[in-house]
């Protein structure tokens, strides 16, 4: 049975602990290693001159292999008796000078200051979760009496989350220096697949003010800084999630699964690259020689369906055709030179991820669109109350085009808006969506200056689905000429769909209410939105508005839409927040509309039984629901009615949305804004897959 975490939270359990300690019994000084293992460590923080405390000694081979290499001055101490006989008894004739003591740790005879080191291998372990960790406490004060200024404890072990911050706690509270070195897991023919870890402390002669923590990964790596305790304790998790993927990846394939994990820069600490493995189906058609590949995602396009997805991926996996292929996203606010140099930078650390059976000496290929990293820059980042820290940045997408992007860094695998841009004097630019691959890096010859938004392009196509419902309103309809049509809009993000409806649907007015005061500066600033006397704005909740709309009476709307996301990821229900969609609200929404009157919802819903029960409240306020659902996403468009209540079959969608949708269509491009660029939106297109809800 696989003992396994399965999350690096999973550290922290003690069940988990209990069930490894039981696991190794009394083979428990192999799973810490030997002297080969330990040396280089070793030897950096104890000198052979040294005089060397080794605390719980036990049956360890440790201590003999470090007398003989020169160590003299070792004192070990265990309080068995039958394990120091045994000890003495078997080095009494080749090493006369390695003594062993029956003797508490926690209280030892010896003088104050008299060690330079103190060992520890294994025994704060065990002693931590005795006396709820008054015995190791005790132990570590023992420690620090009778180290000399200057001296180090030095602590072999598995670093349990308790047990680590037991000890290291207590070293930074009496002002000692505290650094942790991740060394290489152990190699077992067990399913544990554990790093050990050295716990150095170091003593000063006056306690220091500020704590100093250092995290190094193998005996020689580069110390990290660190602030505070729970960011050792973070990096001791992530290096042991870190040992248990590697164990998986190397014993098997699963392509279900896609573990993934965050690469960091080794001096800032910031995320530099995000790594998920996709494994080929088992009995897949694989060339023989293709076991392992490496794809670098166009930076920018992270978010893409082919990448950001899971079937996604599975797609890219399946046309490359590896038996393993790590799809490598670069995040923002890094600098990435070329393909060579990512090339450079990830090769000793994606062999770590190779499967199981591949040769030594095999070539990993490194894939990419065009041989190219892609182009992103960040032109404005802030900080919103409400949401968090954002980021607007320019991308080249896959058609070549540019494009603007408002992404909340709280959800950066989430693109909050986007919007196309054109050149101010390329007129050219306004030609519709072009799916020709081009290289994706150059960035653009105009500066972002000179760069403004196609306010006739929708890029989210749930915005064109409920553009594409204006067509149960008639609006085109020769009968609806010059008929005003009110839209109430809840969710502002860009602006790209408000603006839309201002410039192209004819005679519209339209409200937006918006909760972030932060979002409408930005999309004022960076996405061309401009509020008019057809375009407002109330800034507010869109529960209070819509509340109070139907208190005060007397104003009623052709089209309500809420496109309004979530901050509360603990819901299966990214999209309403779940008081948009409570059946007294949805009565509120029905009791504004016209006769004619239509509400569009972006749901967007990954439980399947809250889904069923937002469809069902829905259906009990309005009695004729559409839906539309949004190829390769999550996101679906509700559009209902309080018109003739529908047929529980997908056949019952209106035949004569047919001829709606040419008079939609129609008037969207006549009646579009001077010099501005026909919409590229076709609505019999996407009204062809409309079906009862």
């Amino acid at each position: 049975m696989s003992l396994l975490p399965r999350t690096a939270e999973e550290f922290s359990s003690a069940e988990y602990w209990e069930r490894f300690f039981k696991k190794r019994g009394e083979k428990a000084f192999e799973w810490y290693g030997d002297y080969n293992k330990l040396c280089g460590v070793l030897h950096k923080y104890i000198k052979p001159q040294d005089k060397v405390l080794v605390v719980g000694c036990g049956n360890s081979e440790l201590s003999e292999q470090m007398y003989d290499v020169g160590y003299k001055h070792l004192t070990n101490i265990d309080i068995s008796e039958t394990v120091v006989t045994h000890m003495n008894q078997r080095n009494a004739e080749r090493r006369p000078g390695l003594t062993f003591h029956q003797v508490d740790a926690t209280q030892t005879p010896y003088e104050e200051a008299s060690y330079q080191a103190t060992l520890d291998k294994g025994t704060l372990d065990a002693m931590a979760s005795e006396e709820e960790g008054a015995l190791a406490r005790r132990m570590l004060t023992e420690v620090g009496r009778v180290l000399s200024v200057g001296g180090r404890y030095v602590c072999v072990t598995l670093a349990q989350e308790s047990v680590i911050r037991l000890a290291v706690e207590h070293f930074v509270q009496m002002g000692w220096a505290v650094r942790l070195h991740c060394l290489q897991e152990t190699q077992s023919e067990e399913d544990f697949a554990l790093p050990v870890f050295v716990l150095i402390c170091t003593k000063f002669r006056q306690p220091m003010p500020m704590p100093i923590l250092e995290m190094c990964l193998g005996e020689d790596g580069a110390p990290t800084r660190l602030t505070q305790v729970a960011d050792l304790l973070s990096s001791v998790k992530e290096c042991q999630a870190y040992s248990v993927l590697r164990k998986r990846l190397r014993t098997g394939t699963d392509a279900a699964s896609n573990p993934s994990l965050t690469l960091c820069h080794v001096k800032t600490g910031l995320p530099r690259y995000t790594l998920t493995v996709q494994d080929c189906p088992a009995g897949a058609k694989v060339p023989r020689a293709n076991h392992f590949a490496i794809f670098i995602v166009p930076q920018g396009r992270e978010t893409d369906w082919l990448y950001g997805s899971s079937e996604g991926r599975r797609q890219l996996a399946a046309s490359a055709n590896f038996r393993r292929l790590v799809i490598v996203a670069m995040h923002r606010n890094q600098e990435y030179t070329d393909m060579q140099a990512v090339q450079s930078e990830l090769s000793p650390m994606v062999m770590d991820l190779a499967p199981p059976g591949m040769p030594d000496n095999q070539q990993v290929p490194f894939l990419s669109v065009g041989g190219e990293l892609g182009w992103r820059e960040v032109v404005s980042r802030g900080v919103s109350e409400l949401s968090g820290d954002y980021s607007v940045e320019d991308v080249r997408g896959e058609d070549g085009e540019l494009y603007r992007r408002l992404v909340f860094l709280s959800n950066a695998g989430l693109v909050q808006s986007e919007n196309r841009l054109v050149s101010l004097n390329t007129a050219s630019s306004h030609k519709k969506r072009n799916k020709k691959k081009v290289k994706p890096t150059a960035p653009p010859a105009t500066s972002s200056t000179s760069l403004s938004v196609d306010s006739g392009f929708l890029c989210c196509a749930h915005h064109e689905v409920m553009v594409a419902g204006l067509a149960m309103l008639g609006v085109g309809a020769p009968q609806n000429k010059d008929v005003p049509v009110s839209v109430l809009l809840v969710g502002l993000g860009g602006g790209g769909l408000p603006q839309f409806l201002r410039d192209f649907v004819p005679a519209a007015t339209v409200e937006v209410v918006e909760l972030d005061p932060v979002v409408l500066e930005v999309a004022k600033e960076w996405f061309g939105f401009r509020p008019d006397d057809h375009l407002i704005v109330t800034l507010g909740d869109g529960l209070e508005r819509i509340c109070a709309l139907e208190k005060e009476g007397g104003r009623l709307f052709d089209v309500i839409m809420f496109d309004v996301d979530s901050k509360d990821t603990t819901v299966g229900m990214s999209c309403p927040p779940p008081g948009f969609v409570e059946t007294s609200l949805l009565q509120k929404v029905c009791s504004l509309l016209t006769p004619r009157g239509v509400f569009m919802l972006n749901l967007v819903c990954r439980d399947s039984v809250l889904r069923k029960s937002v469809l069902e409240r829905v259906r009990g306020v309005f009695p004729c629901v559409l839906s539309r659902g949004i190829e390769g996403e999550v996101n679906e468009v509700l559009l209902c009615s309080c018109g003739e209540k529908t047929a529980d079959t997908a056949s019952a969608v209106p035949p004569s949305l047919t001829q709606a949708a040419k008079n939609l269509q129609s008037a969207l491009c006549s009646n579009r804004i001077e010099k501005s660029p026909s919409p590229n939106i076709d609505i019999a297109e996407l009204l062809k897959d409309l079906k009862v809800a």
